[in-house]
């Protein structure tokens, strides 16, 4: 009897590990089916590391690159297939935060019942948000140069814009291997995966700072002869400015006036600021990370900190971090996270959307409203709101310092103060030299486009 019994019972241990272990598999399938699907030793799916199944369309509907018949195509268009090579990615898979890259599985378009066969057979649809026109525009605007131009709607979070460059043809890649001339990073998205010293676009962020931490800040008049000595050490200006107050020093761009706004807030606070408006960490765009940015905490009192004030000495940021900054500035302190797939294949090849609409608070409205205007004042009285026509343009150019015998950066970041088209934007050209000369005018013909598009 107690022979029967121990079997009885062993037989249900077993039974109930087997019913276990079965239940365990079930829920992972369902689960990590789509990693285990998209996983690139699937030769049903990939070929070279490149998945060879579903397609990618702009937001308009315009199809950017498919597959069929075992193989993957671009666009027909060379010019577009540059503008669009760092959204899509390459052949070989090396830009790693791509589509292509990123979102394999719901190109493939994995579902528990069908596996990697789609109802239409061809894989999911990835839809981004960008405007593939736009891109193109936005390259040409670049006219060959290093640099990066994004333009996001701030109410939304869609980017109508992401080019980075240098580029190529996804159909004719250069060789890189032998000789990187005219390539220096151009497996690099540099709105994503990369991080600039600022210059002067940082006064911004010192202004905000001061707005809330120096009491009376806007009844100040601060010297400018030119340059001041801070610590032994010397902090230039480009011009002699006098006395000056804060909205005409962020006009003008005064070193002397932002390299004593720093000391009179401090380290700690001016890095606490940085900080607080996700200046120096990254933050998740989807599925992807962004690099983080830099502002370290320099002694009070030093040149170092007065230099970082201005947007030099050690400061960093990334674009799309100081885009999403800029879109807090334009939306009343609210910051719209970017985003830019919109949908993907999802279940049976059903589109299902990726990331939804979020938000939260970076900045005090009162702060916020004070900067646009501001930056509206920039316009109008430095950079002269005749060169960007219709635009109700909020900006700030910045023209950053990256070493002895190599020309500045050239930056020029802002927003539109327009219901109908509510974009804010940054343009970065390496090595450009005048912010609101060089990157201005690449600004100015990009968003001319996209306002004309939206309006249309």
């Amino acid at each position: 009897m107690n022979r029967v019994k121990t079997r009885t019972i062993t037989a249900l241990v077993l039974v109930a590990g087997m019913v276990a272990g079965l239940l365990y598999y079930v829920v992972s399938f369902f689960l990590h089916g789509n990693e285990w699907a998209s996983f690139q030793a699937n030769r049903h799916v990939y070929q070279d590391g490149l998945v060879l199944s579903g397609q990618v369309i702009d937001r308009y509907g315009e199809i950017l690159t498919y597959a069929e018949d075992g193989a993957r195509y671009y666009h027909a268009d060379p010019e577009l297939r540059r503008a669009t090579l760092h959204a899509l990615g390459d052949r070989s898979g090396n830009i790693g935060t791509a589509v292509l890259t990123r979102y394999a599985a719901e190109l493939i378009g994995y579902d528990p019942i069908s596996g990697v066969r789609s109802l239409s057979d061809r894989g999911g649809t990835v839809r981004l948000s960008l405007d593939a026109e736009l891109n193109r525009t936005a390259l040409r605007a670049l006219d060959g140069r290093s640099g990066t131009v994004v333009v996001y709607d701030y109410k939304t979070g869609e980017i109508l814009c992401m080019v980075s460059a240098p580029t190529f043809d996804p159909d004719a890649p250069p060789d890189l291997s032998t000789d990187e001339t005219g390539y220096e990073g151009a497996y690099l998205n540099r709105a994503i995966s990369a991080a600039f010293t600022p210059g002067s676009i940082f006064k911004l962020v010192t202004t905000a700072a001061a707005i809330e931490q120096i009491p009376g800040i806007f009844d100040m008049r601060f010297s400018c002869e030119g340059e001041m000595t801070v610590d032994g050490k010397r902090i230039t200006c480009q011009g002699e400015h006098g006395e000056i107050s804060l909205g005409n020093a962020l006009a003008k761009s005064c070193n002397c006036a932002f390299g004593q706004i720093a000391l009179l807030l401090g380290g700690e606070t001016l890095a606490e600021y940085a900080a607080a408006y996700g200046l120096t960490e990254g933050f998740s765009m989807d599925v992807i990370e962004t690099a983080s940015g830099r502002c370290d905490v320099h002694p009070d009192g030093s040149s170092e900190l007065a230099w970082a004030g201005i947007g030099q000495s050690t400061d960093l940021v990334n674009p799309l971090s100081f885009l999403r900054f800029l879109g807090a500035v334009a939306n009343g302190g609210e910051a719209v996270t970017p985003r830019w797939v919109m949908s993907a294949g999802g279940v049976a090849g059903l589109p299902k959307t990726i990331t939804e609409k979020s938000s939260e608070k970076l900045m005090d409205e009162k702060t916020a409203n004070a900067l646009s205007t501001l930056m509206s004042y920039a316009v109008e009285s430095n950079y002269g709101a005749a060169n960007y026509p219709g635009l109700s343009l909020c900006a700030k150019s910045g023209t950053a310092e990256v070493g002895a015998g190599a020309e500045p950066h050239a930056w020029f970041a802002g927003f539109l103060e327009n219901e109908d088209a509510p974009l804010a934007f940054i343009v970065l050209v390496e090595n450009g030299g005048s912010g609101s000369r060089v990157a201005g005018q690449v600004a100015n013909t990009v968003l001319q486009a996209a306002v004309s598009t939206l309006g249309a």
